[in-house]
């Protein structure tokens, strides 16, 4: 279960909140009757319908980077986020991206080379020079070597690198803050603790 309380449909007084729950979950109660057409609890909602306004803040994020108007090509986009979610040890973010891109037509064989990107002859240059990028984002929070920004630059153009920045950066938050409050697939028991004998080990 999440870290924070999760707020029942009765509760929902909130447009905000209640526009969000009838789009995400029709009539039901999310609390009670969990479950989202992308296979997650929903719990990402019910606990940022603690707060409406940053519940409206974070759709409109969601709003922005699927708008029309962006010229940041869709794959890159969500190749970029992705690999941000796995990067940040996000199993929430890089599971709804990887489903994201097979929606935009992107064959397995890319999506399960992600992980290993660097290694793999899948990705053309653009998407190396934008996984590159998104790993100096994530992993490097932002320290971005010249020659790697001045390539980028050059295959994307200014307002596409804007958009590939922000866009980005915007899924390190979501990645961190489902970590942080145990959200969605990201409700796991912390992996490193200390180990007993070798052979009491499993598997």
């Amino acid at each position: 279960m999440p870290r924070l309380r999760q707020v029942p449909r009765a509760e929902a007084a909130s447009p905000v909140v209640a526009g969000a729950y009838q789009f995400v979950f029709g009539d039901r109660d999310p609390v009670t009757e969990p479950g989202t057409d992308t296979g997650t609890r929903g719990d990402w909602w019910t606990v940022f319908a603690l707060v409406p306004d940053v519940l409206e803040h974070a759709v409109a994020g969601f709003a922005l980077y699927g708008n029309p108007r962006r010229v940041l090509p869709a794959v890159l986009r969500e190749l970029a986020q992705a690999r941000a979610g796995w990067a940040a040890g996000s199993r929430f973010v890089f599971s709804q991206h990887c489903k994201s891109l097979r929606a935009l037509g992107v064959g397995d064989e890319v999506i399960d080379a992600l992980p290993a990107w660097a290694a793999a002859s899948v990705f053309g240059d653009r998407e190396r020079l934008v996984l590159a990028y998104t790993d100096c984002l994530v992993l490097d929070r932002g320290r971005v070597p010249d020659g790697l920004f001045d390539a980028l630059r050059a295959e994307l153009g200014d307002e596409q690198v804007l958009e590939l920045t922000y866009i980005t950066s915007l899924y390190l938050q979501h990645a961190v803050i489902a970590r942080a409050l145990r959200l969605e697939l990201d409700d796991r028991p912390e992996p490193v603790t200390e180990a007993g004998s070798w052979d009491e080990e499993p598997g």
